[in-house]
Order: structure tokens, then sequence, then C-alpha cells
């Protein structure tokens, strides 16, 4: 072999190594976008899971979904700065590492805290108490409420909540270089013709990655919480009942593994790598090359900015843009759609199984099988639409006028869609004397504790909150020692007649109108996500070229301070006014037991009616705008034509009189 042979080897061997290929970069950073997504999703579809299971507000459940917002804000506007000054792969292959990181400490809580303990009729190795009525016996009680209540417990809460705020500020850390970096590494070193089609990939995966998410949850939470610490034969419970919790933890486990997986090869690619050379004739390449070496000049005096000129010279574009009319007014209209979006992301799910007495895993599945296709379907319409009819920013402004008016008319009637609240003994039904279900003459003789929660629904419709409350004595088993109903219940049926009741609550009954319900909000998605698209182009094309990087930045960045970090916790807090039955640990208050369902119907979805509208009337002020400024162009144009029809028409008066 000659020596001049071996370079050329070694060429070839280099040309051949993935790590050099940007399709290979695109394939990794697909796969690491959606494992992200994964684990940020993840969340949402158990927070009603983490609710039932750690005492949490929806308030405070909200403030944790949102709180990985603040350090992707903190950091966010930096990344506009670093640009190609660092080495973008490895700092990506970083922030994947920390949001693996991140994952594993959200899981961490459940390994920390003992076994999920509920009230139970049956005696178990963990409990041998009962809640059936027993006269004259209050000290089997004792565990079932305040035994509980220890120093420890009360501390081990405090720990569960400061474990997941930290992963969640470390997981908003880790996402920051992710998205940014890796688009505009591939816009570097793609060519002309492929960067819009490996761009479109990666962001189709964003909407596709929550889908996924919910789905994971859906298939998580059908397993029982503590299925490493027990044996199935110990839980009596089943996914429809009220107590259950689902394995919230598992999916965290998953997520965080995959994107653990998923960042290793970031490490393996180059600072730069070769351009993308693409076979064939490029009938627009000479265009669009032209097109990018104006831009590229501007990009490059970005970057060449230090760290203090850059500070300075923000506020300043910051100041520029908001004063843009066009720019602030469809800013604020995304914020409005973004804040709607964030309500339907954290809280649908636990809405839909509290309006419609479905279970979790079912909530998750029709919201990721649904409802999040159907958004995707609508940003693919409102593009789509863009391109076939090469619109003007007026005509885009009009098609995001059209799409926020029709998803309005489509979501009004969601408002009356739902389910009335259930009889409950003593918190939405009360007896004839007035008397709260504790305190009813039936159940006097039971000295039913405050804090019992095991709920069954009576031969009468009318649901309790335990057997106890019910007055019920006694309980039949199957063989497999599951509950199959309870008897002798001196308050249900008529006086001096005891009544049955069964596990698990009555429900609320309607779920003929689950169908159209899911139908109306799947429609008022897609009819929201046309505007998606449009809006964009109206930022891109209305501000100056040389701020199109800073503008898109502070655009994000708005969004996550006025409507991702703000609407979690605005809808958690509208939930929680609508509670008519808190639970009790240690002397404070914990998750919501019941709601009433009208109320809550109202708040939430009146919430996001609200938003809507302010996104409508957005859109609308855009439109007047931009036709006004329309017709002042037409009205300029036609003022300079006037001078020079008055010279034509002069010199055509002259030209007989010159034969003359």
């Amino acid at each position: 072999m000659t020596r001049s042979s071996q370079p050329e080897m070694a060429r070839n061997t280099l040309c051949r190594s993935p790590f050099l290929s940007v399709k290979f970069f695109v394939f990794c950073h697909g796969l690491l976008q959606l494992s992200q997504l994964l684990v940020s999703g993840y969340l949402k579809s158990s927070i009603s899971t983490i609710e039932r299971r750690y005492g949490l507000s929806s308030q405070t459940s909200g403030l944790l979904a949102s709180f990985n917002e603040v350090g992707n804000t903190l950091l966010i506007v930096f990344v506009s700065y670093l640009g190609s000054r660092v080495h973008r792969p490895r700092l990506i292959g970083c922030g994947a590492l920390l949001v693996s990181l991140a994952g594993f400490l959200m899981a961490l809580p459940h390994f920390l805290t003992g076994p999920y303990e509920y009230d139970r009729s049956v005696a178990s190795t963990f409990s041998n108490t009962t809640d059936l009525c027993q006269p004259g016996a209050p000290g089997a009680w004792a565990n079932l409420s305040d035994a509980s209540c220890t120093p420890h417990a009360s501390r081990e809460n405090h720990e569960v909540l400061l474990v997941m705020f930290v992963a969640q500020a470390l997981l908003g850390i880790g996402g920051v270089p992710i998205q940014p970096f890796g688009i505009s590494y591939i816009d570097d070193f793609a060519s002309e013709r492929n960067s819009p089609l490996y761009l479109g990939i990666l962001f189709s995966l964003t909407v596709v990655g929550p889908g996924v998410a919910f789905m994971v949850g859906s298939a998580m939470l059908r397993f029982y919480v503590d299925i490493d610490k027990v044996s199935s034969a110990e839980v009596q419970l089943t996914n429809k009942d009220p107590r259950w919790v689902g394995a919230w933890w598992l999916g965290f486990l998953v997520a965080a593994s995959l994107v653990a997986l998923c960042a290793l090869p970031y490490f393996f690619f180059p600072r730069e790598m070769p351009k993308e050379v693409v076979t064939g004739k490029d009938r627009g390449s000479k265009k669009r090359e032209n097109m990018l070496s104006q831009l590229r000049p501007r990009s490059q005096h970005t970057e060449n900015l230090s760290l203090m000129e850059f500070i300075r010279r923000f506020p300043v574009v910051l100041l520029r843009n908001l004063r843009h009319p066009v720019y602030l007014l469809v800013v604020l209209a995304q914020v409005n759609i973004s804040a709607m979006v964030a309500g339907l992301a954290t809280f649908m799910g636990k809405f839909l199984e509290r309006q419609f007495s479905l279970t979790a895993s079912l909530a998750n599945m029709i919201i990721g099988a649904v409802n999040i296709p159907g958004a995707m379907v609508g940003i693919v319409v409102g593009g789509a639409i863009l391109k076939r009819f090469q619109m003007s920013l007026r005509q885009c402004s009009a098609l995001c006028v059209l799409g926020m008016l029709l998803c309005l008319l489509t979501a009004f009637p969601l408002l009356f869609l739902g389910c009335p609240t259930q009889k409950v003994a003593g918190v939405t039904h009360w007896d004839s004397s007035g008397l709260g279900h504790h305190a009813m003459a039936c159940n006097a003789h039971c000295r039913c504790p405050e804090r019992g929660f095991n709920p069954v629904c009576g031969s009468d419709g009318v649901e309790y909150t335990s057997p106890c409350s019910a007055g019920c004595s006694s309980v039949a088993l199957r063989p497999d020692s599951s509950v199959l109903n309870y008897t002798g219940c001196s308050c249900i049926g008529a006086p001096g007649a005891a009544g049955t009741a069964r596990p698990g609550t009555c429900g609320t009954g309607c779920s003929h109108l689950f169908v159209p319900f899911v139908v109306l909000s799947c429609l008022a998605g897609i009819l929201a996500s046309t505007s998606h698209t449009p809006s964009f182009m109206l930022i891109l094309r209305s501000i100056q070229p040389e701020d199109k990087s800073f503008a898109v930045g502070i655009q994000f960045m708005l969004l996550r301070v006025l409507a991702w970090m703000p609407g979690p916790v605005l809808y958690g807090s509208a939930i929680d006014t609508s509670c008519v039955l808190w639970e009790r640990r240690c002397e404070r208050r914990a998750a919501c037991r019941y709601y009433d369902n009208t109320l809550f119907r109202h708040r939430y979805l009146g919430l996001q009616f609200f938003f809507e509208v302010g996104a409508f009337l957005c859109f609308v002020a855009v439109y007047l705008i931009l036709r006004k400024q329309e017709r002042e162009a037409s009205q300029a144009e036609e003022a300079k034509a006037e001078p020079e029809k008055e010279k034509l028409a002069g010199k055509s008066t002259k030209s007989p009189e010159s034969k003359v």
C-alpha cells in the first residue's frame, strides 16, 4: 500500500462517518426532542394522580407544572447571543443529560416515601382497621385519620415538593440549548433545498411529542402506584376507584432513560461539519443563495457583538419591536392562545375525569389520540392554505381572524355540555333535617371520622364518602377478597329498613354528552391551530430583517413569561374555587375530593373562552391596522402616479399643435 493512498483512505473513512452527516444529526435530534417532550409532557398527563398521591391542590400542581419555564426563561435570551460561539452539539448533549437527571428526580419521591395508604373495609397487612359502622368502637378509626399525621409525614411532604420543584427547574434549564442550537446547527450545514424539510420534521415532532407523552401516561396509570412494593393480591382497588393511584413515577423513569440514551451521540458530532451537497439541479438555489448571502453579514454582525454590547443592545431592540403595533398585537394574540393551551394541556385530563367520570388512563388516551393530533392537523392546514394562496400580510391576518371566530362559535356550546354534580350525602345532598353526613341521625351511633374516604354508591342513588357514613355494618366479598357490596346500611332506604351500597362512586351519569364534547373540543382546537403559521408569518414579515432573531427570541420569552408560567397557576386557582369538599392532612388543606361540576366547567372552560376572545380581538386589530396601511400605501402610489398622468396628458395635447 502506497503512502499517498493512506490519506485518501482516511478521508473516505472520515466521509463515511455518520457524525459528519446532517441527516444523521436530524435523526438524532428528532429522537432527542421527542424524548425531551416526553419528560416535560408526562407530568401534565399524571398531574391529577400526583395531586391525589401527595395531597396537592390544583394551584400547587399548576405551579409545579409551570415551574420548568422559570429556569428556561432565565437563560433562553442568551441563546441568541451564544449562537455559533460554542460547541453546539456538546452543549445540546449536556442539556439533554440535565433533562434526564430532572426526569429521574421527578420519580425520586416515590422511592423516598412509604406505601400509599387509603381507607379500606377489609383488613390487610398494612392496616387492621375497617371503615364499616362499628357502634361504640371509635378506637378502630385511629390510624385512618390522625395516626398517619406524624412530624415525619409532614416533613416528608415538604421534601417531596422540594425535590419536584428542583427537578422542574433543572428540566427547564436543560431544555434551553436543545431546540435553538439544534435548529441553527441544521440550518448552517444542511443544503438550502433540504433545510426546510429537516426543520419541518423537527417542528412536527414538537406537536407529536406531547401526544406520545399522554399515551404513555395512559399506559402507565393502569398499573398500581406501589407495583414495586406490594403484591397484586394486596391491592383492593381497581383503576375505576376514586382512591386509585396509578404508577405515575414509571413514565418518568422510561422517559429519562430515553433522553440519556439520545444524549450520547451529541458528544461525537463535530463543532462544524461539511456543508451538505445535493445532487441534481435546483432552480431556485441561486436565488436563495443570494438571499442568504445578504442575510449572513447581519448574522455575523450579531455574533461579533461582545456580551456587554449584546446586553446593552437587547433593551433597545426590545422596545423598538414592542412599539411596532403589528408585532405587539400578534404576540399578545399568541400569548392568549398559549395561555389557553397551557390550561388545556395541564388540566383537561382532570376535567374529563371529574366531569364525565372517566379513569385517568382513559382521559389521557383521549387527549393524546384526539385533541393533540387535531391541533397538529390545524397547524398543517393553516400552513397549506398560506402556501396555496400566497397570502399577503392582510390576508394572513384575515385567516387568523376567521380561524379564531370559528373557534369561538365551536367552543361556546362546550360551556353547556357537561354533567351535574353527583348527589353526595352531606356535601351536595342533605337529609330532611338538613344535617351533614357525619352528623345525620342514621349514622350518629357509628362515630364516623370526618376524614374517612372510601366512596360508596347507595341503592337510593346517593353517594356516601365511606361505608360508615352510609351506616353500613357488614360487607360481602368476592372470592378474590374484593368488595362485592355493603349491607345493613341504616342511612339508605326507608327509615327502619337497612339498604345496600356498592363500592365506588355513583358517577355523574351523563356519558351520552361525552362524545359530542370531545368532537366539539377537537374541532375548536383544529380551528384555533390554523392561526399558528399565519401568525408567525405576520411576525417575521413585519419586523426589520436585522432584528429577526432578536424578535423571535423576545416572542418566545414573552410567551413563557405571560402565558406558560402564570397560565397553569391561574387555571389551578380557578379550579380550586369550585371545590366543595377538601381532604385534610395534618391540619392542612390537601387535594380536593369533590367539585361542583357546573362551577368547575364554567370557570375552567370560561377561562379558555376568555383567552380565545382575547386572541380574536388582537387579530381583528391587526387586520384593521394592515388594511389601513394598505389603503395609505395605495393612496400614496396614486398620488405619485397623478403627476406622471398629467405629464402624459400634457404631451398628448401638445403633439397635435406641434403638427399644425
